[in-house]
């Protein structure tokens, strides 16, 4: 019997030896092979877009442009933005969570400078490319800029509005935030050019809406405080779509002209029934586009210019329709 257990005692453990052998590893993979196998787990650079909001219909052109940029150069993005332009702290959250995955390249239109501050010198600490895009980024950090020029585009709107109302009265701006690059340009861009060249045209009130509504409410509080004012400008789609209803509920229908900056189904159907006199166009997918495309040159190594300007135009209802601008409009 000991003889027998100590037999059952012995398989047990040969059998146990047995399942426990690990299998064969192949041999590393060394030289050409290993960086052909990395590659291959790489094969795009990634490039989150980060833009200052979604409730905008400029925004999805935008996106168009950025996507039309990834297929093109086979990158992969990722197009983002908070629900609204005042989430400043959503924006920065966005920031920090592209960063935390290590991209090629970041593409970011700052909503507020300053708050992404920290953020950005930790991009440049990383050696991951910034590339500025629509309002871009009050700092040195970025690469390059893709966006219109705004404060000749808002100059622009200035003399359309001067002449409208024939050079003399009371107008009034309402903008849509005092942070952002393109809300400081465009504010800027019209009232110095109404300061410096017509005299006899007083800017009695400028406010911030921040969003559609805001606006209507605004516009509202300025014809009640300023009854002979002559025109106002709205500087982003919200603004001037808010401009458009509180002049219209204020029933000055056909007394105050409105001047807008981008597109929008609501504004081109304005301008198409008289309600507004027109706008300034940007190009959208421009922007886009060149977001994406200076971010794959940067990571690259390319030179690019420090500023890319993508364009603007005054559209009105003599040319809404025109080969030259309807391209450019967005619904």
């Amino acid at each position: 019997m000991i003889s027998a257990a100590a037999f059952m005692l012995l398989a047990t453990t040969v059998l146990a030896a047995c399942g426990t052998t690990k299998p064969a590893q192949a041999p590393a993979t060394t030289g050409a092979a290993a960086t052909t196998a990395a590659k291959a787990g790489t094969e795009k650079m990634y490039i989150p877009v980060i833009s200052k909001g979604f409730q905008h219909q400029f925004w999805q052109a935008v996106k168009l442009g950025a996507e039309k940029a990834a297929k093109e150069f086979n990158v992969e993005i990722t197009f983002e933005g908070p629900e609204t332009e005042q989430q400043v702290d959503k924006q920065i959250e966005m920031l920090q969570a592209a960063l935390g995955k290590k991209p090629a390249a970041i593409a970011f239109a700052a909503l507020d400078s300053k708050a992404a501050s920290p953020l950005l010198e930790k991009a440049k600490t990383s050696k991951i490319p910034v590339v500025g895009f629509d309002s871009g980024v009050d700092s040195d950090i970025p690469v390059t800029t893709a966006a219109t020029d705004n404060k000749a585009a808002a100059a622009l709107a200035a003399d359309k509005m001067a002449e409208l109302i024939g050079k003399e009265g009371e107008i009034a701006v309402v903008a849509h935030d005092q942070t952002s690059r393109t809300g400081v340009d465009r504010r800027d861009g019209f009232t110095n050019r109404i300061k410096e060249k017509y005299p006899n045209i007083k800017i009695v009130d400028t406010q911030y809406s921040g969003d559609q509504l805001k606006a209507t409410d605004l516009t509202k509080a300025i014809l009640q405080a300023h009854p002979n004012v002559k025109g106002i400008f709205g500087t982003n789609e919200g603004a001037a779509i808010g401009v458009i209803n509180g002049v219209t509920e204020s029933k000055k229908d056909g007394k105050v002209v409105i001047v807008g900056y981008d597109s929008g189904k609501l504004q081109k159907d304005a301008i198409r029934s008289g309600k507004m006199a027109g706008a300034i166009t940007q190009d959208p997918i421009g922007i886009g586009y060149w977001a994406v495309k200076a971010s794959v040159q940067a990571v690259k190594g390319e030179t690019v210019p420090k500023s890319i300007d993508t364009g603007f135009h005054w559209y009105d209802k003599t040319n809404i329709d025109s080969a030259e601008i309807k391209p450019l409009l967005y619904d």
